[in-house]
């Protein structure tokens, strides 16, 4: 990835804006709570995808995705924790997950062969 590919930071976006909020953003949550040894970051990025799919937050979750992917979280498990989700936490925001996760989205993805999971009894697509 060269430098113009790698994602602003909080600072670079928001700075100009409200720059207690980026460093907020840069130098406790990304500086602290994302580096608590307490929680590894596999397990931290599945529960940050599970809170924003929960929320309905899909413009971050998209950022998160690719992250939790870098903390060695597989598509697999990923799709099957939106599933998951769609029972505690509703079906539309789990759907709309998906269209966050899936092969539609460019910066997905995620392939529906290569995640792993089931289809329904009968579903013979």
């Amino acid at each position: 990835m060269t430098e113009s590919e790698k994602p602003k930071g909080p600072r670079q976006q928001f700075g100009d804006i409200a720059p207690a909020l980026a460093g907020y953003s840069e130098d406790v949550l990304f500086g602290q709570v994302w580096e608590d040894p307490h929680l590894p970051a596999r397990d931290r990025s599945l529960v940050t995808v599970a809170s924003l799919i929960t929320s309905g937050s899909n413009e971050q979750l998209a950022f998160q995705l690719g992250k939790a992917r870098e903390n060695r979280v597989s598509d697999t498990e990923l799709i099957a924790t939106v599933t998951h989700l769609a029972f505690c936490a509703g079906w539309p925001k789990a759907m709309s997950a998906l269209t966050v996760l899936t092969p539609g989205n460019p910066r997905a993805g995620v392939s529906p062969r290569r995640s792993g999971t089931r289809r329904p009894a009968g579903d013979h697509r």
